[in-house]
């Protein structure tokens, strides 16, 4: 396999790096954080900049409301709190004071999906996605490790716009190299292949690159997509690569309904129809458990994709 680690590190920890790091360079970004600091791993930022970090509690309607009121200001003000609270609890707040406008906030969102684990299906959301991409001039950005994160944090502060950043709980394979170009709209080749391509975001690339390499000693060649961004869509990297395998499976830690599969399928239907098949929760609430356990319950590990692939190849 092309792609291999050393090492596992939590995406949300790259999210934090990359805040600290920005606060050195930016002195317009700030902070603000609905009590969960030290989950979101912003501690660094504040010790850092004091008077640019913004603890507001457990409120996070008014966290939002702040934010745009930051942002009116000049200021570049990134939200911090587990991806259920980003989203669900604050979609007035978000699709008024901040969409509507087109205010340019950060949402930082962690623990997203099922590999929040223990905590269970009270905040382990697999809407988000859907919820955010509705919105109109949101982007939406879904990294897969520690370092695209990171590369994903610094991105963000330099778009002119809302930004929506899911990242999740979990020690993850660190895989993408430390330099690799990050742009917002543009998805990444990872491998190529000519049997079937495979479109991951999030957590799920990791899983997908093990699920083609597994295929690959069963003769089967599969071509594996990032998109890290799920909105604005990178068309052309996928409609180039279906045109060349004729087939696709989609590989997301969401609900089928409203995510990155949903995206891809619209897509394929109105450019460049092929058969698909879709990796991602089917219309349920998760539940408390192991990362790695509600990954394979759920169908979303690396063994649901090589399941999906031999499904759409008999589809061709």
């Amino acid at each position: 396999m092309k792609y291999t680690f050393k090492e596992k590190k939590d995406t949300r920890s790259g999210f934090g790096d990359g805040l600290t790091e920005l606060g050195r360079k930016n002195k317009n970004v700030v902070a603000l954080c609905a009590d969960l600091k030290g989950s979101l791993k912003m501690e660094d930022f504040e010790k850092e900049n004091p008077e640019r970090f913004f603890q507001i509690g457990i409120a996070e309607a008014n966290m939002m409301g702040i934010a745009a009121g930051l942002a009116t200001g000049g200021k570049i003000p990134f939200t911090g709190t587990f991806a259920n609270f980003s989203t669900g609890r604050v979609y007035d707040q978000i699709r008024q004071s901040i969409a509507y406008s087109g205010k340019n906030v950060k949402i930082a969102a962690s623990h997203a999906g099922v590999t929040l684990g223990e905590d269970g299906a009270t905040h382990q959301i697999l809407e988000d996605i859907g919820l955010m991409k509705m919105l109109p001039g949101m982007t939406v950005i879904n990294p897969c490790d520690y370092n695209q994160t990171k590369a994903a944090t610094m991105a963000a502060a330099e778009y002119d716009g809302p930004v929506y950043l899911r990242f999740g709980r979990p020690k993850w394979p660190v895989f993408i190299p430390e330099d690799m170009k990050f742009e917002i709209g543009k998805g990444i080749l990872l491998e190529e292949g000519t049997d079937v391509t495979i479109i991951a975001t999030g957590h799920l690339v990791w899983e997908a690159l093990v699920a083609a390499d597994e295929l690959s000693k069963e003769g089967i060649s599969c071509e594996v997509i990032n998109i890290h961004t799920i909105k604005p869509l990178d068309e052309e990297i996928i409609l180039n690569s279906v045109k060349k395998t004729k087939a696709l499976v989609s590989a997301e830690e969401h609900n089928i309904f409203g995510g990155l599969g949903e995206s891809v399928a619209r897509l394929l239907t109105s450019k460049f129809p092929v058969p698909q098949e879709f990796v991602g929760t089917n219309d349920t609430f998760g539940e408390s458990g192991k990362p790695e356990e509600l990954l394979a319950k759920y169908g979303l590990d690396k063994d649901a994709v090589i399941a999906k692939v031999r499904k759409v190849l008999k589809r061709k």
